[in-house]
């Protein structure tokens, strides 16, 4: 366990599976960018007091590598952006281009193993070639090597930061690890996705991960036995960022003052590949269920609830969410509450996931194994038994990096 105030040495890597899309390459921009003193860190919880005296890897020791299955260059992922929506802008891209440029050189080609009809369209007749799943597994875990290796790392936190996929069926095949490397050697492509491929090599690697997409293909039974076996962290699944993140803060005022939630419309707009990908009734299957199944839970009774989600162009990566609450007060007279959210879904998001990076590395350099439980209030859907109420969700993260102060 590391001393109470004890400063990791060394440089820390960051694997990321999707790593030329908007998120990854806002994401490896900011913390470029923020680095080098060319921006400010609002966003990061990291780099506020609550953090004061956590021993946590220094943005600038970070080191940027990952996984594609789409051609191009991390620069062509940038300009994109800042012509789009101007998120990045043009002065701070031109000051951080040599950096990022340099990242290319260590992503590689990524997996699409049973995808879905949408991500496979997207991705076009360029898109790379499956072999066998063994195969798949075995490069996956020899990129993320020789990575390591190239750059002197003796750490890595592994992110998924790919496209959500359509929900995967769960058999005996997933209940173990043995039965998932058996499904793997028999090659039944019908049993993973990418996503388990990229899970189970970090699992099998013994490296942190971060599932930030809502697939419920990565974080399979077999996937978390092998992490427990290798005691390493994890945590998932679907980060959250807009609509949810507002549900999950507003929710609890109503419990608090009794007041009966009746129903609560929600409706979401997006473009970029996100909106493309969950304009596919399947794909979108996996997000809605995340979206949508927190507020009984918060609330403690079942109500009417709805999660429209729309692909609109034009947005690019821009997203706006109208919200429609109707509840019930004193005397049972109804009443209603409307909100409207607009953001942009990799400023929200990036943040997010560099929080989280440092933190599961603190995690892994503690000796912690299996859900970090404290990154609760990053999810839509925690994994373990945390509860989706974001005021408790919070107080889980402040009473464990008490904790690591006082060094327990």
């Amino acid at each position: 366990m590391a001393a109470k105030h004890e400063s990791p040495t060394g440089r820390l890597g960051v694997w990321i599976f999707g790593a030329r899309g908007g998120l990854a390459t806002t994401m490896i921009v900011g913390a470029h960018a923020i680095a080098r003193g060319l921006t400010s860190p609002q966003g990061l919880l990291t780099e506020t007091e609550l953090c004061d005296g956590i021993p946590l890897a220094g943005l600038e020791k970070l080191v940027f590598g990952g996984h594609e299955v789409r051609r191009g260059t991390l620069l062509d992922s940038a300009r994109e952006i800042q012509q789009q929506t101007g998120t990045i802008p043009y002065p701070l891209l031109e000051k951080v281009k040599s950096a990022i440029t340099k990242v290319d050189a260590d992503i590689a080609r990524g997996s699409l193993v049973n995808a879905g009809r949408t991500i496979q369209r997207l991705v076009g007749n360029d898109a790379p070639k499956v072999k066998t799943l063994r195969a798949e597994l075995d490069r996956t875990k020899r990129d993320i090597r020789a990575f390591m290796k190239r750059k002197r790392l003796t750490r890595c936190v592994c992110v998924n930061l790919s496209s959500t996929e359509p929900k995967l069926r769960l058999t005996g095949a997933h209940r173990s690890h043995a039965k998932l490397t058996a499904a793997i050697d028999a090659d039944r492509r019908t049993a993973v996705r990418s996503s388990t491929i990229y899970a189970l090599a970090a699992a099998e690697l013994g490296l942190p991960f971060i599932h930030f997409t809502p697939s419920n293909a990565a974080l399979v039974p077999g996937v978390t036995e092998c992490f427990a076996a290798n005691g390493t962290p994890y945590m998932g699944a679907d980060g959250k960022t807009g609509e949810t993140l507002v549900k999950s803060a507003l929710a609890p005022m109503f419990k608090y003052r009794n007041l009966r939630v009746l129903s609560w419309q929600g409706y979401n707009m997006l473009g970029d590949r996100d909106g493309a990908v969950l304009s596919d009734a399947e794909n979108k299957q996996s997000k809605v269920a995340t979206k949508d199944a927190l507020l009984a839970q918060i609330l403690g009774y079942p109500l009417h609830t709805h999660v429209g989600i729309d692909y609109v162009p034009s947005l690019g990566d821009l997203k706006t969410a109208w919200d429609f609450v109707h509840f019930q007060g004193f005397l049972d007279y109804r009443m209603s509450m409307q909100f409207t959210w607009h953001g942009c879904d990799a400023i929200l998001a990036a943040p997010l996931v560099l929080d989280m990076v440092r933190l599961a590395d603190l995690a892994a350099r503690r000796g912690e194994a299996g859900p970090m439980g404290h990154l609760a209030c990053f999810f839509k859907q925690p994994v373990g038994d945390i509860g989706h109420d974001l005021h408790m969700q919070w107080h889980v993260l402040c009473r464990y990096l008490e904790s690591v102060r006082r060094g327990d």
